[in-house]
């Protein structure tokens, strides 16, 4: 955001097991305080998506610590879901907060962990005075660029977002057509290649039947002439009919 300083850290979490998938994180950073913080956004209905998101947020705290550091190191972790499906289908609520807390008197118990959850399929009509979380998620949810664009006129943070959203993009054309030409000069140099080799062969080919047939009429120092002397060779080709 705006004045606060960020990381962005790897977002490829390392696998545990050979056979593991990767845990890809869309946007992962680090905030100037120490906070870290990973943003994900899911399209499709994810199975054990709540089983997930515990997984790679402990992960966040554990990948902190090294062999005799304090738990006094450990900075507090944030994971936010931005799911365009429906997860919790009991009410109409769109986002919400989940911390680790008592379950009597819902004290916090500690905050170094936290979940929000933001349903994209919940937002409710828009409303000209609505900011905060709601504002933000009509910017997740936006359909069209024209769309982005109005919204990041009406807020410094969202044109921030937007400028970056898409400087990312005009990366990732330019990422796409280096490919591209990358692709026709590796597809030229395997067609000079093929033809190269093909050529080559071709020429081992006559080669190989000039020197058979003077083998055979017994005309070794032809023969010997034609192996040293190029010029001599193709004398001898034409004589025989070779090409």
């Amino acid at each position: 955001m705006a004045g606060e300083e960020i990381t962005l850290l790897p977002t490829i979490l390392r696998k545990e097991y050979e056979d593991d998938k990767y845990g890809i994180l869309d946007v992962h950073v680090q905030m100037k305080n120490g906070i870290q913080i990973d943003f994900e956004m899911q399209v499709e209905e994810f199975d054990f998506w709540e089983k997930r998101i515990v997984f790679y947020l402990s992960k966040m705290i554990t990948d902190q610590l090294h062999a005799g550091d304090n738990y006094d190191k450990i900075q507090k972790c944030i994971h936010v879901s931005i799911l365009d499906f429906i997860h919790f289908p009991g009410d109409d609520r769109c986002y919400r907060k989940i911390t680790l807390c008592d379950t009597e008197t819902g004290e916090v118990y500690t905050d170094i962990m936290e979940i929000y959850v933001l349903e994209l399929g919940k937002l409710p009509p828009e409303d000209q005075n609505e900011e905060g979380i709601v504002r933000w998620m009509r910017f997740f949810n936006a359909k069209n660029r024209k769309e982005l664009e109005e919204m990041a006129k009406q807020n410094e943070y969202m044109d921030e977002a937007y400028q970056e959203l898409d400087r990312l993009s005009a990366d990732e054309e330019k990422r796409l057509e280096y490919e591209t030409r990358l692709k026709y000069r590796r597809d030229k140099h395997a067609q000079i290649h093929y033809a190269t080799r093909s050529g080559r062969e071709e020429a081992t080919d006559q080669i190989n039947a000039l020197h058979k047939q003077l083998l055979e009429l017994g005309r070794l120092e032809d023969l010997k002439r034609a192996v040293e002397d190029k010029e001599y060779q193709k004398k001898l080709m034409k004589e025989f009919g070779i090409s």
